[in-house]
């Protein structure tokens, strides 16, 4: 496969690969996120990068951070900011839960993917604890192990 952009699983406008590598993810919330209207339109056409973006609790709210969309090109002089935040929409129990895990356990919120869900756009958050190396070589070699498994599966069944 040639390197480069990887696009999203089908469905999805972005999904955060680097999550899942850097971060153990421990439990999984659902959010709304507050876009302007060339956000929205430029979401479904171009999609997002996630890379380093991360989630931020200021004053009882949740807002997202470093996620770049793209201006809308037919928008011209109405577009949005690429790098604004945006603030993610979630019940005050879920915030709070959040906050506490955050301050308890020195966890961590990653925005994981953003998709669509009926007319609304969702943003699927998780509470994270941050991988050392080892673990991180570990889950090199055991990818690497079952990519050999499959491998030979196949070669066998030839």
């Amino acid at each position: 496969m040639a390197k480069g952009k990887k696009k999203p699983p089908a469905g999805d406008y972005a999904f955060n690969r680097q999550a899942r590598f850097r971060y153990e993810l421990l439990d999984r919330l659902e959010c709304g996120i507050q876009l302007h209207g060339t956000e929205v339109k430029a979401l479904r056409t171009v999609g997002a990068q996630m890379g380093d973006s991360y989630v931020d609790v200021r004053r009882g709210e949740l807002w997202l951070r470093n996620l770049r969309i793209d201006p809308y090109a037919p928008a011209a002089m109405n577009n949005h900011q690429p790098d604004r935040p945006r603030k993610l929409l979630a019940h005050r129990r879920e915030i709070d839960r959040l906050l506490g895990e955050i301050q308890q356990a020195g966890l961590t919120v990653v925005p994981v993917r953003i998709y669509p869900k009926g007319q609304t756009i969702k943003v699927e958050i998780a509470l994270a604890r941050g991988k050392n190396v080892a673990d991180k070589r570990e889950d090199l070699k055991r990818r690497d192990q079952q990519r050999e498994m499959q491998r030979a599966l196949r070669e066998a069944n030839r």
